[in-house]
């Protein structure tokens, strides 16, 4: 029941040598992952802030009305009858 046989020892070793490449492989693919992220950060800090394709950010504001936050800049009436902005 327990007995070696040429089958096991085969299918064992086939089993180990699998694992064994599928981990040479994924660390491979890491590796390459890591550099392209490092040259993709390099190429933008090397092209500057301005060519650097950052989102905007806008400072928010919450309302003392209603709760609800709007854009610093560029504030509209929220419709409440005692909103602080103007229409």
């Amino acid at each position: 029941m327990f007995g070696f046989s040429i089958q096991k020892l085969l299918f064992t070793g086939l089993a180990i040598a699998a694992v064994w490449y599928a981990f040479k492989w994924l660390g491979r693919v890491q590796a390459q992952k890591r550099t392209l992220d490092r040259q993709e950060a390099r190429r933008m800090k090397e092209s500057g802030p301005a060519k650097a394709k950052m989102p905007e950010v806008e400072d928010m504001v919450e309302c003392t009305t209603c709760g609800a936050f709007v854009a610093a800049q560029g504030m509209r009436h929220c419709g409440k009858t005692d909103c602080p902005y103007p229409e």
